[in-house]
Parts: structure tokens; C-alpha cells; sequence
């Protein structure tokens, strides 16, 4: 898989991030430099790529609360191969549009992911179409775990790594990655309390279907475990913690804070800041630090839930009115958080 991907998509290298625990030497992964946004894409490009010609022929579906969505979109279009995408009906409209963007048909199904799931594979035994599963796949999983090989390469006297956990695809991989090269290393999956389908699982021993799920972390927002992702996650994962949906949200705007002075201020932020408003997305490509913040700025601020959380806890007094997101997509910003973090970079002018 490693070989597949090296000249197929980015590989993001790790950032330091000294200010979230200052008592432990931190280095996040920023998958959101990847050519779609997420770590999605290595998985779907390689199982994209092995498919056989009868299979291509086809075409492609796939069901994803958004990023793998995307991922497969690309992957499919760069190997000429039409495909049809099932998203929750509540997914970002970001990626729903991003997903367009990227050549894909997309299908709208009410509900989660799980319901998308099901649309996916009525469609594809009525259709005929090669379905791309987002987690529960070893092509998928193993092109996943190249991001832990990556990580291995970079840090090879890492302890810990922690890996968000929905369907369990990233975590299988990563972890398998890591255990079979270096078996010392911990990982650990993390879990919201609103969808913690994995953690229930494990713990039971056995996979478990919740009836419903809950979260603000919409990609991970899963019912069910995979069987590939389970047996993987029973083997090489040391531990699953489940968080609350406020220690979601501390810590997404703990991240946005913590790592914008480093990934801000030292990007020519406003010539690029200016030209985002103007030209597409493919500014942002030759800057990749510029590409991170913009990528968290807009995950945070596209939002209306965090944006109300963050109200209610910090300025209740905050007016809102429309703006345009970072994507070109009519959202509502809190004036207070729009001032906080645009304010200094308009002054850099």
C-alpha cells in the first residue's frame, strides 16, 4: 500500500504542538493537509487502485458521513472511473459539496451513517456498483495504516498514539502498523460518548449495535464496528476513552488557539487571506501551513453547535450574523470568535 500511495496523494508531516500539555512532548498528524481534507483518502485510493477491470467497469459507491466520501470521489475520478456517493442528510455541507467537486453523484439518505450504509448497499445490488466500504475493509485498513508507518518514520522513539476512533478503519490500520514494527508503542482510540459503538464493543467482547448515536463529531458518528475493524482493535489496541461532547468542543478550540500562532502568523497571511475570498481552494495548495489553519478555522467556525457551546460558555453577549464560510458556503460566525481570529491577521496588512 505504501508503494501504491507514495506518489498518489500528500504525506503530512508531523507537527510539533507544544502548548496543549507542556508536560508531554505532543505531535499531531495533520491529516487535513491531505488532498481532500482527511485521512480518508489513502484508504480509499488503494483500494480504488486494485480493483480489477470488470470491477472499475462497474463504477464505484460508497456511504460516508463525508470524508470518505470525498476520498473516494477523487480516487475514482483520477482512475476514470464514475461513482456514486450516499451521505447522511446531515452531513457538513462542505463536504457535500466538496464531494461534488471532486466528480462524484452524490445520493442524500435521511438519517446517520448507518443509514446511508444501508441506501449503499440496496444500491449496489440493484445497480451492480463496486461497493467501497469505509472502514471494514483490509485494502481500506491497510491503506490507513500507511499513516502510522509514516508516523514511525518520523518519531521513532514515539510512546503513545492516539487515534480518533469511529468505524474503527484508521485505528486497525494505524495500530496493526505500529505493533507489527514496534509492539512497545501504545495506542489508544478516542471515542465520543454520543457514538461510542467501538469502546461498547470492546468492552463486551463482542460487536454491539447501538440504537442511536449522538455527536458534534459527525465523521465519527458510527453504530456499528466493523467485523475486520473489531478483530483488528481486540488485538493491537490497548484501550478505548470516551469523551464528552463539551471535551470535544475545549478541545477543538484548545487546538485553534494553541496552534494558531504557529501556523498563522507565520504564513503571508494576507495576501493568501485576501485571494481565498476571490479565487478557489487550489490557492491554498502551495502553502500548506496556510492550508492547515484555514482547515481548522473552517471545521470550527462552519459549525453552528460549537458556535453555540462556545457562546453560552464564553460570550453570551455575541451577535450573530451571516458570512460566508472559508468554502464559499453562507454559514452564521460568531462575531466574537470572526473578530478574534481574522482581526490580527487583517492587521498584518
Amino acid at each position: 500500500a505504501a508503494h501504491v500511495l507514495r506518489d498518489a496523494i500528500r504525506h503530512p508531516h508531523l507537527i510539533v504542538a507544544p502548548l496543549i500539555n507542556p508536560e508531554s512532548e505532543i505531535y499531531l498528524k495533520p491529516e487535513n493537509l491531505q488532498y481532500t481534507g482527511s485521512f480518508k483518502l489513502p484508504g480509499a485510493y488503494y483500494k480504488i487502485s486494485q480493483l480489477s477491470d470488470e470491477e472499475k467497469a462497474r463504477g464505484v459507491i460508497a456511504c460516508s458521513a463525508g470524508n470518505h466520501a470525498q476520498g473516494v470521489a477523487l480516487a475514482a475520478t483520477k482512475n476514470g472511473i464514475p461513482s456514486l456517493i450516499c451521505l447522511p442528510s446531515g452531513a457538513p455541507i462542505s463536504k457535500v459539496e466538496a464531494t461534488k467537486r471532486y466528480g462524484a453523484e452524490v445520493c442524500l439518505v435521511p438519517g446517520v451513517y448507518d443509514d446511508a450504509y444501508q441506501r449503499a448497499l440496496q444500491l449496489h445490488k440493484e445497480k451492480g456498483y463496486t461497493f467501497v466500504h469505509p472502514f471494514d475493509d483490509l485494502r481500506v485498513i491497510a491503506g490507513q495504516g500507511t499513516i502510522g508507518l509514516e508516523m514511525l518514520d518520523e518519531l521513532g522513539d514515539v510512546d503513545v498514539v492516539i487515534v480518533p476512533v469511529g468505524g474503527g478503519g484508521l485505528i486497525s490500520g494505524v495500530a496493526c502498523a505500529i505493533k507489527q514494527l514496534k509492539p512497545s508503542v501504545q495506542v489508544y482510540g478516542v471515542q465520543a460518548e454520543g457514538a461510542p459503538s467501538m469502546a461498547t464493543s470492546l468492552a463486551h467482547k463482542q460487536i454491539e449495535r447501538l440504537d442511536s448515536v449522538s455527536t458534534i463529531a459527525d465523521g465519527i458518528a458510527v453504530k456499528e464496528p466493523g467485523i475486520n475493524t473489531f478483530d483488528i482493535c481486540s488485538k493491537y489496541v490497548d484501550g478505548i476513552i470516551q469523551v464528552t461532547e463539551d471535551e470535544i468542543m475545549e478541545a477543538l478550540l484548545l487546538l485553534l488557539d494553541a496552534q494558531r500562532e504557529a501556523h498563522i502568523r507565520h504564513c503571508r497571511i494576507a495576501e493568501h487571506l485576501a485571494a481565498h475570498f476571490h479565487v478557489n481552494y487550489a490557492v491554498f495548495e502551495a502553502d500548506p501551513l496556510l492550508e492547515t489553519a484555514e482547515s481548522i478555522i473552517s471545521n470550527v467556525i462552519h459549525d453552528r453547535r460549537l458556535l453555540n457551546w462556545w457562546v453560552t460558555h464564553e460570550y453570551d453577549d455575541t451577535i450573530y450574523y451571516p458570512g460566508r464560510g472559508l468554502y464559499g458556503v453562507e454559514i452564521c460566525c460568531a462575531e466574537e470568535l470572526w473578530n478574534y481570529y481574522f482581526s490580527p491577521l487583517k492587521s498584518e496588512v
